[in-house]
């Protein structure tokens, strides 16, 4: 490291570059996935890497995965920069020198390989049952140990543990196939799965799948909807958390551009982003700038007040990077990418919403969708819906999709609950993936009902 240091100052004055960072990761992981009781993977891995970025107006990046390229790896980065020459500005701060870990009760790491597939097998086999067509089940494991220094004297050591098990279940009948599929993960340990009650969950999903055969086709127009707390979460997370991300204020390709310290939704609204969440799957110490994590409010009382941030769009927009530059991995660059995603509770019981209701509908789970945060447009499946009429919840529907405006939506909106939930793990693609988690409490407000195609 200390060599790596003064190799890293003797180039940057070579090169004359402004600033730069280097972050070597170590990663132990662990994957298995099994479909219809076939093992399709099973892998054990260690990789480490080196990924260096220098500034001179713009960014130079360069990565290797054998440190005995290190110091051309360095050199490689700021060849680029200085080739570069932009006029770009970034945000440089004080040097934080820390080291910091994520507990484990019960580390995965100690775990044979042998247990890891046999929590896949018994997965598996609860899945099965009659008019089951398709099982699919993943787990996944990794530890990810990251020294990250730059040019102004920062060195922070973090460990970051993140664990995460997913299943789906096809049932078929009728000339229809419906899918439901549940998932669990955190920054924990092996701790967090003996904790879920697995009988239990891989019968709701297998229940879920088969009752959506018998559903009815969702009504179509525009209705009161309740979310429930997973729908909440994919719809703050996609249709806000992405257009508060400011890259895409930067680049014009945010519909909230321009719009802070403005009112874009209903008073009692506030949305959040904190990465600092205490075992959560999107929950991580430093981000990939150096820049500790913290709690943003993206909207206060219905007003918006922050944008997401990496130390190059605070520098832009005349803000403090507020820990949001996240990396795939080292041979990524940082993004600015969200980290726990949701929406704060409000007082309202499921109960006293439903009676807000005279015709509508309750949606509940994420089947994935599209936004656009340019003009502010979504659409968005959900896994199930039912039927809203006078208070009381009736039929069941099937491929129900929700659309709308972005801020028509959060106007719209006429009840927050008071049960938040942020249990719903998953991988957040925007040309690199990175782990997030998302959530919110039941929420009511209004929207355009339609089938998913």
């Amino acid at each position: 490291m200390e060599r790596l240091v003064r190799v890293a100052e003797e180039l940057a004055r070579r090169y004359r570059i402004l600033y730069y960072e280097i972050r070597i990761t170590k990663v132990s992981a662990s994957h298995l996935t099994m479909q219809n009781g076939q093992l399709e993977e099973l892998s054990v891995n260690t990789e480490i890497g080196i990924g260096v970025r220098a500034f001179n107006g713009a960014w130079g990046f360069s990565s290797a995965n054998d440190m005995g390229r290190a110091e051309k790896a360095i050199e490689t980065a700021m060849k680029i920069a200085k080739l570069s020459r932009g006029d770009s500005r970034i945000y440089l701060d004080d040097p934080t020198n820390d080291r910091a870990e994520l507990p484990m009760k019960r580390s995965f790491l100690d775990m044979d390989i042998e247990d890891k597939l046999a929590l896949v097998k018994e997965v598996d086999s609860l899945l099965r049952g009659s008019s089951i067509s398709n099982r699919s089940v993943s787990y996944g494991d990794g530890v990810k140990e990251q020294l990250y220094f730059n040019s102004l004297g920062s060195e922070i050591e973090t460990v970051v543990p993140r664990i995460r098990l997913s299943f789906s279940v096809t049932a078929k009948g009728g000339g229809d196939m419906q899918i439901y599929w549940k998932s669990f993960g955190g920054t924990a340990g092996w701790e967090l799965l003996e904790g879920v009650d697995l009988t239990h969950w891989t019968a709701f999903a297998r229940e879920k799948a088969l009752l959506l055969l018998e559903a009815k086709s969702p009504p179509s127009g525009e209705f009161d909807v309740i979310m429930d707390p997973e729908l909440t979460g994919v719809f703050i997370h996609e249709a806000l958390g992405h257009a508060a991300e400011a890259d895409s204020v930067k680049t014009g390709e945010s519909i909230l551009a321009g719009k802070l310290g403005e009112r874009i939704a209903v008073e009692e609204l506030t949305v959040v982003d904190d990465p600092t969440l205490p075992g959560k799957f999107g929950s991580y110490i430093y981000d990939d700038e150096g820049i500790k994590a913290r709690r943003v409010e993206i909207i206060k009382d219905g007003v918006l007040v922050n944008y997401l941030t990496d130390r190059e769009t605070a520098a832009l927009l005349n803000l403090k990077p507020n820990g949001h530059g996240r990396a795939q991995s080292y041979n990524y660059q940082p993004l600015v990418r969200m980290g726990n995603t949701y929406v704060e509770p409000g007082d309202w019981s499921f109960e006293e919403m439903l009676a807000e209701v005279k015709r509508g509908l309750y949606v509940i789970g994420d089947k994935g969708g599209e936004v656009d945060t340019a003009n502010g447009t979504f659409t968005f499946g959900a896994k199930e819906g039912y039927i809203i009429e006078n208070g009381e919840i009736k039929e069941q529907v099937k491929d129900v999709a929700l659309s709308g405006k972005i801020l028509d939506v959060l106007r719209s909106i006429r009840a927050i609950g008071k049960d938040l939930t942020i249990e719903f793990p998953g991988y957040c693609g925007k040309g690199q993936w990175v782990p997030v988690d998302d959530g919110g409490p039941h929420v009511l407000t209004r929207a355009v009902v339609g089938g998913l195609l």
